[in-house]
């Protein structure tokens, strides 16, 4: 079975036009048998989108377009490729309630999730730490050092594996290196490994997945996976399942790197 699971959509507010079909027929020239639509989830009503654009998820006035346009498609296709219906739902420190509640009404409807950290609570406001190289080396000041910003990210990766979000939450941590996106813009040799291996511990414990994610490849900032390729073994020792992830957000990025992790997944 060859499986992308971390898909974006034209419905994705900074991503691009390509439609769902688009996707499908690419994925299915490409021999996937099982792809998930895992577009990023509105944020809580209550929380301000620190992004200039203010685009990081989707308007809840949209959200149900999604979800239908996803099912129209899986009906299309039914007998050439398996189609989840899913999200990625950020996990926001403070906002664990609305975050649970959302989760409530929305999760019946889904057959696939991720949650993923992109925003981090630094000096009483919260930064999205991956938005540029800019604001990640002014979150890096605010938190004290490079080094500092990468524990505040890992101590975030693992609030969200303990936090309560109910019988709905996403079982599958995403990217959960993704501090790295921009090692080789800060220069700072930081050694995380520590952090990385007590994570994926805290991961394995909970029964949760990881979404082994390649978009990493193609950041100039990072040039390696979500985890790293080095990581991968040690995760697999603890038996936690690594479901390969694109995390596409046009049809050009689709399964794009995929051969140099594919021998590394399960699933």
């Amino acid at each position: 079975m060859k499986r992308d699971a971390h898909i974006h959509s034209p419905y994705c507010p900074h991503g691009t036009k390509d439609t769902l079909a688009a996707y499908v027929e690419k994925a299915l020239i490409s021999g996937f048998t099982d792809i998930s639509f895992t577009e990023h989830a509105p944020l809580p009503s209550s929380f301000e989108d620190t992004t200039p654009d203010k685009d990081s998820g989707m308007n809840f006035t949209t959200l149900s377009a999604y979800l239908e346009a996803v099912n129209k498609v899986k009906e299309v296709y039914k007998k050439d490729i398996k189609i989840r219906t899913g999200l990625e739902v950020d996990f926001i420190e403070g906002y664990e309630n609305e975050t649970r509640l959302f989760l409530d009404e929305i999760g019946p409807m889904l057959d696939d999730s991720i949650l993923s950290v992109h925003f981090l609570k630094l000096d009483n406001k919260f930064i999205c730490v991956d938005f540029s190289k800019d604001v990640f080396m002014d979150a890096a000041r605010i938190a004290g050092s490079t080094s500092d910003l990468y524990d505040y990210y890992y101590d975030t990766v693992e609030l969200s594996v303990s936090a309560d979000l109910g019988q709905y939450k996403p079982r599958r941590i995403g990217h959960p290196t993704l501090i790295h996106k921009f090692q080789l813009d800060h220069g700072e040799k930081i050694d995380d490994t520590t952090r990385i291996e007590k994570l994926f511990r805290h991961i394995a414990v909970a029964g949760y997945e990881i979404d082994m994610n390649s978009a990493g490849f193609s950041k100039p900032g990072c040039q390696e996976s979500y985890p790293p390729q080095a990581y991968l073994k040690y995760a697999e020792s603890l038996g936690i399942p690594l479901i390969f992830g694109s995390d596409a957000h046009n049809v050009a990025g689709l399964h794009k790197h995929h051969e140099k992790l594919y021998n590394k997944s399960t699933n």
